[in-house]
This record gives structure tokens, C-alpha cells and sequence, in this order.
């Protein structure tokens, strides 16, 4: 691993805790559960890490780890979404 692929590590790493910190905030505690929100933030940040993983494309184990890994976060992401959709329509009032 050279210099170059370190930093670039580390910058993926930097951007994905970001975009992690961000869905929180940005997220209503009221409508949320913190553990749900959170849940749902690293599964985002486990997507972006993998799909940086899969994009570099130098061997072809990484790549296959990659993928398995941008599916799994995928459906845990997704999963957590659809989770808190269903919370939040157990709080809306029936007509």
C-alpha cells in the first residue's frame, strides 16, 4: 500500500463519518429512535466504504468482497429504512 492509497483511505473514511454524522442530525429524534438512526448511518457509511472497496478493482478477491459487501449493506440499510417506516406508521392517527 503506497502513500497515495492511504490517503485516499483515509479520505474515503473521513467522508463516509461525515455523510454518517449528517443522516443522524438530520434525522428527528422524535420520529426515530437514536439506536434506529444510527443503525442506519453506519450501514450508509459500511456502503460507501464498500463500494470505494469494489471500485478499485486491482485484485479480483477484493472486488468479490467488495460486492458481497455493498450487498450486505445494502439490504441492512435498506431493511433499517423500512423498519422505520413501519414505527412511524404505528404513530400516525387512523381515518
Amino acid at each position: 500500500m503506497t502513500l497515495g492509497d492511504w490517503l485516499t483511505d483515509v479520505y474515503v473514511f473521513v467522508l463516509a463519518s461525515f455523510l454518517g454524522l449528517e443522516l443522524i442530525r438530520n434525522v428527528s429524534r422524535l420520529l426515530h429512535t437514536p439506536l434506529m438512526s444510527l443503525t442506519n448511518a453506519i450501514s450508509s457509511i459500511s456502503l460507501v466504504g464498500s463500494i470505494a472497496l469494489a471500485g478499485e478493482g486491482d485484485k479480483t478477491w477484493v472486488v468479490v468482497l467488495g460486492t458481497i459487501a455493498i450487498i450486505s449493506s445494502s439490504i441492512n440499510a435498506v431493511g433499517g429504512f423500512l423498519i422505520t417506516d413501519r414505527i412511524l406508521k404505528m404513530f400516525r392517527k387512523s381515518k
